[in-house]
């Protein structure tokens, strides 16, 4: 029996997530959770990815990314596969290190969308690893509270202007 084909929608949201093979680890080190980061970073613009949070767990991640070129698929194959090719070379493993294709849900409306990126954000105080977002150095939230440069890849401004009309309380 073949598997489903995914649904993909100009300028749809989706609330991405994959986890390792056997809930095995997926980052063992700074470099892979800053290599995931830059791949990130690569498909925001190679795929026209709308990428608005993440945060990357010891063995899953959770992504929110808008596609405007409905192009869900091809982006997610490109950034699994480069980070599981790089991840074996450095590690020196061979084969899968994911459970299985990533997991996508069809994110519906702005209460929703908001609901998710804290969600996504929220994860390592709900995994009981920090007790506040901004404390976890792998996740989107501290790019929500910083007017660095560093982080105007990450599509946050649609996000911030449905907290707050108001750009003066943004940061």
């Amino acid at each position: 029996m073949s598997r489903p084909l995914r649904i993909e929608y100009k300028n749809a949201w989706y609330h991405v997530m994959n986890r390792g093979r056997n809930r095995e680890d997926i980052f063992q080190d700074k470099q892979d959770y800053q290599s995931f980061v830059e791949l990130l970073k690569e498909a925001s613009e190679m795929w026209n990815f709308h990428i608005s949070g993440y945060c990357l767990m010891s063995n899953h991640y959770h992504l929110l990314i808008q596609t405007p070129d409905a192009n869900l698929s091809r982006g997610m194959r490109h950034i699994n596969g480069l980070y599981t090719q790089r991840y074996n070379r450095k590690h020196g493993c061979d084969g899968p290190i994911f459970k299985g294709r990533y997991k996508s849900v069809l994110v519906g409306g702005d209460d929703y969308l908001l609901q998710a990126l804290r969600y996504i954000h929220k994860n390592p105080v709900k995994a009981g690893i920090v007790d506040a977002p901004a404390k976890f150095k792998w996740s989107s939230h501290k790019g929500y509270l910083s007017a660095s440069d560093d982080w105007n890849w990450l599509y946050k401004t649609s996000l911030l202007s449905m907290m707050s009309k108001d750009k003066r309380k943004w940061l």
